[in-house]
């Protein structure tokens, strides 16, 4: 009889680390059939794997693929096809034959079209994909969609966060989970998915873009990380993700207080626009007010406006100098109400700041807040 092959360590932590992640998720293992094969398997929770065909999604798809055979969940596939590089209706085609190689059921390609709409071509893709995974976990009823972003890709993360002066919800990185999106991997370096890869006998695709300097991730991915652990140690990239853990539940703390500072001090006037009155604004410390602020230009359909955006929002509040409007972005601006003007009908509303959508007739009630798009 052939021996088995030693189970990898990377594979075992990749087991248990997934299995940690969906925890709550997963049918209970004391109702499965000899061999652990349930009855009717399409009882089972349904989990989905976004699968580019590269190491990291590909080795998470053979872990995924495990668990399912323990009958504890369906495992299937969604590849996403963005139609930016040559051929990549073949690469797309690829990572779904051996996502169903490896047993997994359904496996859907979905092609998007990439709009830029004013974002830059990795968030307008990023945008595009979100949608596409949305629509499928929807459709098909998935209890949680995996993504197999590493500790790599969260170091990598911070540092271009850091690079673009952001704030601590940037710095935060990318979260285990969002939603029914799920990171299972993050506490994994990216050779461990190719060793994965290695020990499960898949031949993994690999982006060439991830070589290509015009693009600001690959260039810390290729010079500034490997510089960064070359001058300053090997647990650099660690050190980046433990960061980005701390103050990931720094910023939750802070979304949670804003928010209900904001409900608190939210009035929607008459025609559509939401009030903050600027007593209750300044009450607030300035990591909660600009918070606030960010809150009701989301509210109305603007993108996350930019700490400089809302510092000069802010500057409203000293009443000195113009009223407004300040342009939060989206097409949303805010301006101090001046004396004699109402915008509560019946009511006086001087003493607020107020927030407008100058490109939609459509009330605040009728607008969803729109979700940050993450890596």
């Amino acid at each position: 009889m052939a021996r088995r092959p030693r189970l990898l360590p990377a594979v075992g932590t990749a087991r248990n680390l997934l299995a940690a992640s969906l925890e709550g998720l997963l049918a209970d293992p004391a109702g499965a059939g000899e061999r652990g094969t349930p009855a009717d398997p399409t009882d089972l929770p349904l989990v989905l794997v976004a699968c580019s065909g590269g190491p990291d999604s590909l080795a998470l798809a053979a872990v995924a693929a495990h668990l399912a055979h323990t009958g504890r969940c369906r495992v299937g596939a969604v590849v996403v096809d963005h139609g930016l590089q040559a051929g990549s209706a073949g690469t797309a085609g690829r990572a779904a034959a051996a996502a169903r190689d490896l047993g997994l059921d359904p496996v859907e390609v979905h092609r998007v079209t990439v709009e830029r709409d004013g974002m830059g071509p990795e968030a307008a893709a990023r945008g595009a994909r979100y949608a596409a995974l949305d629509d499928a976990a929807s459709r098909l009823g998935a209890v949680a969609v995996l993504l197999g972003h590493t500790l790599d890709d969260q170091a990598e993360q911070v540092l271009l966060g850091l690079a673009r002066g952001s704030g601590t919800r940037s710095l935060a990185g990318m979260p285990e989970s969002r939603g029914p999106y799920l990171r299972p991997f993050l506490d994994l370096r990216r050779a461990d998915t190719e060793a994965i890869c290695a020990f499960y006998g898949l031949d993994p695709w690999h982006d060439p873009t991830n070589l290509d300097p015009s693009y600001a991730r690959s260039r810390v991915r290729g010079e500034v990380l490997p510089f960064l652990e070359d001058r300053l140690g090997p647990g650099i990239a660690r050190a980046l993700a433990r960061t980005a853990r701390i103050l990931g539940q720094d910023a939750d703390l802070l979304e949670q207080l804003s928010a209900e500072a904001y409900a608190s001090l939210r009035t929607e006037g008459d025609d559509g626009t939401v009030l903050l009155p600027e007593d209750g604004l300044r009450s607030l410390p300035a990591a909660l007010r600009q918070r606030v602020l960010a809150l009701a230009a989301l509210e109305l359909g603007a993108f996350q406006p930019s700490f400089e955006r809302l510092r000069a929002a802010e500057s409203l509040l000293d009443r000195k100098g113009s009223a407004g409007p300040v342009q939060l972005g989206g097409k949303v601006s805010v301006h101090r109400q001046v004396r004699g003007r109402s915008v509560l009908r019946g009511q006086p509303s001087y003493g607020s700041l107020v927030l407008r959508n100058n490109g939609s007739s459509n009330g605040p009630g009728g607008q969803q807040l729109r979700r940050p798009i993450q890596e």
